[in-house]
Formats: C-alpha cells, structure tokens, sequence
C-alpha cells in the first residue's frame, strides 16, 4: 500500500513538475528569419542573423520515417520549404504554412500515382485539447504537420 502511494505521489510530482516547467522566450525584439527541422532529433531550430536562437521539441507526422510521397501517408515532409501564409481559421491553435508542395513533390506523386496532399504546417495544439500542453511531445500524432506547444506558435 505504502509503495503504491509513493508512486502516485511521485507520478504526480512528475506529471505537475514537466506540465508548468516553463522555458525560456525568445527576447521580443528577436526576428526569426530561418527555420530548420531536425526530424530524426524531434527538434524545430529557430535562428535570428545566422545565430541559434532557440530549439524547440516538436511531434511529427504518424510515420515520420522518411520524406512525404503523397496525400494521407501520414509523413512530415523533407527538403527545403519556406512560410509562405498564415491560416486565422485553423482546427489548431495558429499555424504557419509551409510551401508543400513544390514541384519536384508533384512529381513524385503523380510518379505513384497518388495525389500530392497540401496544408503542411507549423501548428499548436488542437482547439478543442489545448490542456495537453507539452504532453503531446511523447507521440507523432500529426497528419504531416509539425507540432509545437500554443506558447510556442505563439513566440514563432
């Protein structure tokens, strides 16, 4: 008995500990001009003049192993992208868009014969779950998206 209540104690103490440990912002005069996913790594590296300005922790597509080839594979898409909109009506809390698919992406795909897809984003939590927080980091659970935190879509 003694041992169960010891681990739930501790299992909340974790849980509280990571939820409303906060991280560092960026300065508000920092103007992020590069972007660099790290799949492999789950990591978005943000840079201001050339210079690491921060790292963030990111989920990924539900396959994330390897480079998009089509609409609903599930994968994050590999090469070189830039934020080409902003969409104020999304299912998830703000978002960036990323210029997928480019040609060589068409390509690809129509080689499969399979359709392209589109609306690759940078994103938060979904709107209607955004308690989760810095839980979701723990799985892929995007449709090709990249994920990050509210507080973070909000800074970038």
């Amino acid at each position: 008995m003694k041992n169960m209540l010891f681990l739930l104690l501790l299992g909340t103490g974790l849980y509280f500990g990571y939820h409303f440990v906060t991280d560092n912002g960026l300065p508000g005069s920092t103007k992020i001009d590069r972007l660099v996913v790290r799949k492999s790594e789950r990591r978005l590296e943000a840079y201001a003049k050339g210079e690491l300005v921060k790292n963030y922790t990111i989920a990924l597509g539900k396959q994330p192993e390897g480079d998009k080839q089509f609409q609903g594979d599930n994968k994050t898409p590999e090469g070189f992208y830039t934020i080409n909109d902003k969409n104020p009506y999304s299912g998830y809390h703000k978002n960036l868009c990323i210029s997928y698919p480019n040609a060589s992406d068409r390509r690809e795909a129509a080689l499969l014969g399979q359709p392209v897809g589109s609306n690759i984003r940078i994103h938060g939590l979904p709107n209607k779950m955004p308690f989760i927080g810095k839980w979701h980091r723990f799985i892929d659970w995007t449709a090709g998206c990249i994920a990050v935190t509210n507080d973070e879509i909000d800074e970038l």
